[in-house]
């Protein structure tokens, strides 16, 4: 039995500030962050707009044309938003998912998401007729004028998972590497991330050879059976880092001109303009990759490799299925990102320093671009979350 991502749907907030712009402010070459990290834009959330909304606006094409048959929820972020409730009751709620209904928050960096994927496959490979929401929702924010800030972003995917998927079935092999680590993290009394960045991309891409050995091992395969490949993207070049690492193990001494970005470069462009998204950067770098390609991927086989900080990694599979383009939300991502608004350098700054406040007190929370979900404030220590007008 088949089993996998029947649907996928990715959102991002409706601003975003260009790097050239935020080069200019920091003095330094637009150059840096184009070429050298790959990025072109960050995504930028109003203060009315946070997981929960980025996730329920990601999930709601989904659930609108048939929530009433999802039996599991699963939410993977790193941006938690309560030490006890799960983020995922809040678009639980907002969704109107049936009560009989398991929901759940899962956590390990950016690696959330791949772990609430492979749980969802499980519990639909023991009960076929059973569907899992899965949803991956960060907001990567450092502080400002760190080496971190032009890697700002944010977005959510959701993805339906069921069996016959009529997107990606997912293959039973894996490979995996975890170790204790302290590469990037944030502790409970930080709003934003701290990294060693030098030491997390050996990290990463020590991470991805293992993780490709060990997955190598169990399938038989090798990196020439993957039609592409999709990876964790802090930013952008990294997939090419990690991919040519993974061509090298062949044991060739030439990797042909082109031969990398072949494998990769249709599954950036989302991510280059939204910034990274931690947990979902994996999936939108798919989404795009689905949405782009003009190949048709149809019954071939494409790579994934997840990472966490801190650290875990996965690589895995799945083969793509046939008509996959016709169930894909193509258009509305296009559509989505060529609406958003442009952010002056005061505007993006004045938005960052918007935090939620922490003294106690009631906020209604003025309403800016969104999707059909907003965060319109708390009253009495509880969120309140809404549609937007």
């Amino acid at each position: 039995m088949k089993v996998g991502i029947d649907q996928l749907s990715f959102y991002t907030p409706r601003y975003f500030l260009p790097l050239e712009v935020l080069a200019r402010q920091r003095g330094v070459d637009y150059a840096k962050f184009a070429v050298g990290l790959g990025q072109e834009q960050m995504g930028v959330t109003p203060p009315d707009e946070d997981i929960v909304t980025l996730a329920a606006n990601a999930a709601e094409p989904l659930v609108r044309d048939g929530g009433a048959g999802i039996d599991l929820l699963l939410f993977a972020t790193e941006s938690g938003i309560d030490q006890s409730k799960a983020a995922g009751l809040f678009v639980h709620g907002l969704m109107g998912l049936p009560a009989e209904c398991r929901v759940a928050e899962i956590k390990e960096a950016c690696y959330g998401g791949t772990v609430a994927l492979q749980m969802a496959a499980a519990m639909v490979m023991r009960r076929p007729a059973s569907r899992a929401l899965v949803i991956a929702s960060d907001i990567a924010r450092y502080d400002l004028a760190s080496p971190g800030e032009p890697t700002q972003g944010c977005g959510a995917v959701a993805m339906l998972v069921t069996a016959n998927p009529r997107i990606l079935a997912l293959d039973p092999e894996v490979g995996l590497h975890a170790e204790d680590v302290m590469d990037f993290w944030r502790p409970n009394y930080r709003d934003e991330a701290l990294v060693d960045g030098k030491y997390s991309t050996r990290l990463y891409l020590g991470t991805v050879e293992k993780a490709f050995a060990r997955y190598a091992q169990a399938s038989g395969r090798s990196i020439d059976d993957l039609a592409r490949c999709c990876y964790h993207l802090p930013f952008t070049n990294i997939a090419r880092k990690a991919h040519e690492r993974l061509l090298k193990l062949r044991g060739r001494a030439e990797i042909g001109p082109g031969e990398v970005d072949a494998a990769v470069v249709e599954a950036l462009g989302y991510n280059r303009r939204t910034g990274n998204s931690y947990c979902a950067s994996l999936y939108q770098s798919l989404a795009c990759l689905l949405d782009q390609c003009e190949d048709d991927l149809s019954e071939r086989r494409v790579g994934l490799f997840s990472y966490g900080s801190g650290s875990m990694g996965e690589f895995f599979s799945g083969v793509v299925q046939p008509e996959y383009r016709q169930h894909l939300l193509r258009e509305q991502h296009k559509r989505m990102l060529a609406e958003r608004s442009e952010l002056t350098y005061q505007e993006y700054e004045d938005m960052f320093q918007m935090k939620v406040p922490q003294d106690g007190w009631d906020y209604v929370f003025a309403q800016y671009r969104t999707g059909p979900f907003r965060f319109g404030g708390i009253t009495g220590h509880k969120r309140r979350y809404e549609r937007a007008a």
